[in-house]
C-alpha cells in the first residue's frame, strides 16, 4: 500500500481499524513534500511541526474513543489566501509578504473542530488574479502531469499538491473558476459550492459577490466528505452516493463550445464520450440552449473587474510596482468601469440567473466543458494570457450555482481533460451522485502522474 495516494475515506477507515495512524500518514506526506515540492512548488509555507502536533492529537483522540468525523486525522493543504492566526497570509504577493493573520478563517476553524491536520499553505496566482510568473518572491506551482505546464489557477498550488500525492485534500477559492480550473488541468474533483454555502470569513476577497471557497480532492466521495466538514452538515452530500441515474435528466450546453466559441477537439471528444457513459448509466441526456456565452462572459467580467478594482484601489495607487505585470493587467481595467455600468451588469446577472433556474426546473443537472484549451507552457506568458479566459466557468460563478469539475480522461499526450456538472442551488448531493456513478464507470480518478522532472 502506498499511503500517499490514500483518500479521505480510505485513510479514515485505516485509522479506525488501527492499520494506519494519523502520525504515520502525516510523516509520509511530509517526507514526500520535502522530496518533491522543490520540483512542483505547491507550497509557499510548510508547517511540519504543527501538522505532527495535530496528527498526534488526532491519533490520541481516536484511540481514546473520541471520533470527530471523517476528517479526523486527515492531512490537508490550504490556499494561502485563507487566514490562520499566527501564520502569514501572503496571497502570493510582495504586498502581503510581511502580513501575519490575527484570526483564523471560518473554514479553517471548521477543519480544526473536525480534527484535520494542516500540512501548509499553497501557492496561487497573486491575489487570486495574476498568473504564473517569476516576478514574485516565490515560484509558481507546476503541473505534476508535465512540470513544464501550467496547473491552472488561481488555486494552482492546491491542485498541484493533490495531483502530486502531497496531500489527500485541499481548499481553494473560486471567483471565475479558480477551483475548477486546476481541478480540470490536474485531473481532480473540484467543487464550487452554492454561493454562500461555505463561509468566506477570513479569506482575502477578490470580487466579493462572486467569491467562493471550495473543496478539492482526487475522488468524489472525498470531496463530498470535505464539503460536509466545511459546512458542518454530516451526511448532507454523501447520502446520495451510489444512487442510480435512471430517473435523472441531464441537459448539455453544447452551443457554448460548438457555436459561441471553439474548443480543443480532444476536450470535445472526451465530453462526448462522457455523455455516452451517462446515457449508459440510465440518465436522459439532451442538448439545451441558454443565452450565448458572450452575454455571460461580458456580464461576469464587468462585475469582477469593478469589484476587484475596489478591493485593490488604494494599493494600485500607492504600490503599483509591487504587483506583478499579470496582476496589473487584470486589475487596472476596473478603474474605467462606472457605478452605472456595474449596476446594469447586476440587472443582467439577475436575468441570467433566473434563466438558468428556469432551465433547471426541467433538468436535474446540466453539463458542459470546463476548459476550452489544454494546459499550456508555464513559461509562455503570451499563451497564459491567451488561454486563461478560454473556459466556460464564469457563467456558474455569476449564478452562484454549484458546479463540479470532473475528469473525462486524458489527451494523446497524457494530459487531463474535464467537464463541469452544474445543478440547482444547494443541490450539491445530486452533482456528487452523478459524478460518483460516472467516475466509478470510468476510473479516471485512479490514475496518477509519474512526476518526471523537466
Amino acid at each position: 500500500m502506498d499511503e500517499v495516494w490514500l483518500g479521505i475515506a480510505e485513510a479514515g477507515r485505516l485509522f479506525r481499524s488501527g492499520e494506519l495512524s494519523p502520525v504515520a500518514l502525516t510523516r509520509k506526506l511530509l517526507e514526500r513534500i520535502e522530496r518533491l515540492d522543490p520540483l512542483c512548488n505547491a507550497f509557499l509555507l510548510r508547517t511540519p511541526e504543527l501538522a505532527l502536533a495535530q496528527a498526534r492529537q488526532a491519533g490520541e483522540e481516536l484511540a481514546g474513543g473520541l471520533d470527530r468525523g471523517p476528517m479526523h486525522g486527515i492531512p490537508y493543504a490550504l490556499k494561502d489566501i485563507i487566514d490562520v492566526a499566527g501564520l502569514p497570509t501572503t496571497c502570493h504577493s510582495k504586498i502581503r509578504r510581511e502580513h501575519v493573520a490575527q484570526e483564523t478563517a471560518a473554514v479553517v476553524q471548521r477543519l480544526l473542530q473536525a480534527g484535520a491536520v494542516m500540512l501548509g499553505k499553497t501557492s496561487l496566482h497573486e491575489f487570486a488574479i495574476g498568473g504564473p510568473t517569476e516576478e514574485l518572491p516565490w515560484p509558481p506551482a507546476r503541473n505534476p502531469w508535465n512540470l513544464a505546464l501550467h496547473p491552472g489557477g488561481s488555486s494552482s498550488g492546491s491542485g498541484t499538491a493533490l495531483a502530486a500525492g502531497l496531500a489527500p485534500a485541499a481548499l481553494g477559492t473560486d471567483t471565475g473558476g479558480s477551483v475548477r480550473n486546476p481541478a480540470t488541468s490536474c485531473g481532480l474533483i473540484g467543487m464550487k459550492p452554492t454561493f454562500g454555502l461555505v463561509s468566506c470569513e477570513g479569506v482575502f476577497p477578490l470580487a466579493p459577490s462572486l467569491d467562493h471557497v471550495g473543496p478539492m480532492t482526487r475522488g468524489v466521495e472525498d470531496n463530498a466528505l470535505l464539503l460536509e466538514a466545511l459546512t458542518g452538515r454530516p451526511g448532507a452530500y454523501t447520502s446520495m452516493l451510489g444512487m442510480r441515474l435512471t430517473h435523472l435528466r441531464i441537459g448539455v450546453i453544447e452551443h457554448f463550445y460548438t457555436e459561441d466559441d471553439t474548443a480543443h477537439p480532444e476536450q470535445v471528444s472526451a465530453l462526448e464520450a462522457a455523455l455516452g457513459v451517462l446515457r449508459s448509466l440510465g440518465a436522459g441526456v439532451e442538448p439545451i440552449r441558454i443565452s450565448k456565452l458572450a452575454a455571460w462572459r461580458d456580464c461576469g467580467r464587468t462585475i469582477q473587474q469593478f469589484e476587484q478594482y475596489a478591493v485593490h484601489r488604494l494599493w494600485l495607487k500607492s504600490r503599483p510596482l509591487d504587483y506583478c505585470a499579470l496582476s496589473l493587467s487584470k486589475l487596472q481595467p476596473g478603474e474605467v468601469i462606472t457605478q452605472e455600468h456595474y449596476e446594469q451588469a447586476g440587472v443582467r446577472r439577475r436575468a441570467l440567473t433566473e434563466e438558468l433556474a428556469r432551465v433547471l426546473r426541467d433538468f436535474d443537472a446540466v453539463v458542459t466543458l470546463s476548459g476550452l484549451e489544454m494546459p499550456c507552457l508555464i513559461d509562455r506568458p503570451d499563451e497564459i494570457a491567451r488561454t486563461y479566459m478560454r473556459n466556460l466557468r464564469m457563467p456558474f460563478s455569476l449564478t452562484g450555482s454549484p458546479a463540479l469539475a470532473v475528469p473525462t480522461g486524458f489527451s494523446r499526450d497524457g494530459l487531463p481533460l474535464g467537464m463541469q456538472i452544474v445543478g440547482k442551488a444547494h443541490d450539491e448531493a445530486t452533482l456528487y451522485a452523478i459524478a460518483r456513478a460516472y467516475c466509478d464507470g470510468t476510473g479516471w480518478t485512479e490514475r496518477h502522474p509519474a512526476l518526471i522532472a523537466v
